[in-house]
């Protein structure tokens, strides 16, 4: 059992870092951005490109990666979300302009980096071993632990900060914090830098541990979406705790169904289709309409 609830602690913090990023932005300017899983992957090739060939130390490889992603998060928002959604009333049109960065990011990726899964050498070695009851890989627990950190001080800097005041009441009422003196197009970018630079920040604490390559995009996407439809979709609250009930279920899946196979994903799935179709606002969400 330790060892299920650590597995699933685990999972559950990288998944909601995952899950924080889109939801904020999706809270900020309704839109559901596809690239995010693509914005992942690209920061761990980042990330592996400082380590692994300029031969820096692994934070200067967070940081980078970090710093990237929200450049590149900023710039996406300004120059192409933002036109479109100034210029089209249909939420299509947006959509339509996230899977086309997706699949652009997908050929950049393939064109700078490679389709070879990448990796970098641990930041921690050794295991943890507590009685044969928990075992852990030192680099896992890190991790962990800083990705839980992470999700701690964005809470924090939402809920003190002046930006963070200023891009929930942008989530609340866009109109009415317009209205108060919300600089709407200054917070909208700085939201869909902050929510890319969660993605390179997960993707660049990950890469140490699974590698990436260039199939995890849509994978790491059509999870993030799940999350925020377990916990609500634009509820940050939501986003958090879809994070660690996916992870809770995939560890629990993995260490009961392991001699089944790909029939534990086909479980996990379907329990979550028929709960979605049962409550499809989340557990945290308010009904559509």
């Amino acid at each position: 059992m330790e060892q299920i609830l650590a597995n699933g602690l685990y999972l559950g913090a990288q998944y909601a870092l995952i899950a924080l990023g889109l939801t904020l932005i999706f809270s900020l300017m309704n839109v559901l951005n596809f690239a995010h899983g693509q914005m992942y992957v690209f920061s761990g090739f980042v990330c592996y490109t400082v380590v692994v060939q300029l031969g820096l130390p692994f934070i200067v490889g967070l940081v980078v990666a970090a710093v990237v992603l929200a450049v590149m998060g900023g710039l996406i928002e300004k120059f192409l979300f933002r036109p479109v959604i100034r210029r089209s009333k249909r939420d299509e049109s947006t959509m339509l302009l996230a899977a086309g960065i997706a699949f652009f990011l997908d050929a950049l990726i393939l064109l700078l980096f490679g389709e070879k899964q990448r990796g970098i050498p641990k930041v921690v070695n050794g295991v943890f071993n507590w009685d044969f009851r928990l075992i852990m890989p030192y680099d896992r627990i890190l991790i962990c632990v800083l990705a839980i950190a992470i999700i701690v001080s964005f809470i924090l800097f939402m809920q003190y900060s002046k930006a963070g005041r200023a891009m929930r009441a942008l989530a609340q009422d866009r109109m009415a914090a317009q209205l108060m003196g919300v600089d709407v197009d200054r917070y909208s970018m700085i939201g869909f830098a902050m929510g890319a630079m969660l993605a390179g920040l997960v993707g660049a604490l990950l890469v140490s541990i699974t590698g990436v390559n260039l199939g995890m995009g849509g994978p790491t996407s059509i999870k993030a979406f799940l999350m925020i439809m377990i916990g609500g979709a634009g509820v940050i609250s939501g986003a958090i705790i879809g994070g660690f009930i996916l992870g809770m279920m995939e560890s629990v899946g993995l260490s009961v169904l392991s001699s089944y196979g790909d029939v534990t994903y086909l479980l996990i799935f379907a329990s979550l289709m028929i709960f979605l179709a049962i409550r499809p606002q989340g557990l945290m969400g308010k009904p559509w309409g």
